[in-house]
């Protein structure tokens, strides 16, 4: 919900298993107790680019005991005194502040959407890379068989000429249809 002129949360609805929220670029400058009690599994908020002046404000989000990142960057609140040693004192279930923790370091751009399956691999890139992998090789082993030959036609292998590939792979598919024996070369 970022950058929709939202004043309030007031009216959000109880979400028990949100994990991230962006609220930024609203006018919200109050009401953060509401997201303790309709969205208790925060682990990443967005309040960067609202109208949040003090820490009495921020304190309302001690009761998010999963929150581990926050920001509040082009909030008014950035510009007190010590801003960050008292967000990350009173907010001390937080790891990351504006995208940094206490030591300055910055925080890794997948560690919020993966907190859970650090365990199965390297998050971010290597999981994208499954995804564009799986998408072509569902049908190969195959749901459905008759679609993946009709495909194999379409089918070019990266590198060489693809050209001449394709018309090998056309070649060898023909002389197994009996109905297309002895037309080899009208393509």
């Amino acid at each position: 919900m970022a950058n929709v002129e939202l004043t309030s949360l007031a009216k959000l609805p109880t979400l028990s298993k949100l994990r991230k929220l962006e609220l930024s670029d609203n006018i919200i400058s109050g009401g953060l107790e509401v997201l303790a009690e309709r969205c208790p599994n925060l682990t990443y908020l967005n309040l960067s680019g609202n109208k949040i002046k003090d820490l009495g404000t921020v304190e309302a989000l001690q009761n998010l005991k999963n929150l581990k990142s926050l920001d509040l960057f082009n909030c008014e609140i950035t510009n007190l005194e010590d801003y960050r040693d008292s967000i990350f004192e009173l907010l001390q279930q937080i790891t990351y502040l504006d995208g940094f923790d206490q030591e300055d370091n910055e925080a890794p751009d997948s560690e919020d959407d993966d907190e859970d399956e650090d365990e199965a691999g390297p998050p971010g890139e290597y999981e994208e890379e499954d995804d564009e992998d799986d998408g072509g090789s569902d049908l190969g082993e195959g749901e459905e068989e008759e679609e993946d030959e009709d495909d194999d036609d379409d089918y070019v292998e990266e590198g060489g000429d693809e050209e001449e590939e394709a018309e090998g792979v056309r070649g060898e598919k023909r002389k197994r249809d009996p109905e297309d024996e002895g037309e080899e070369e009208d393509d």
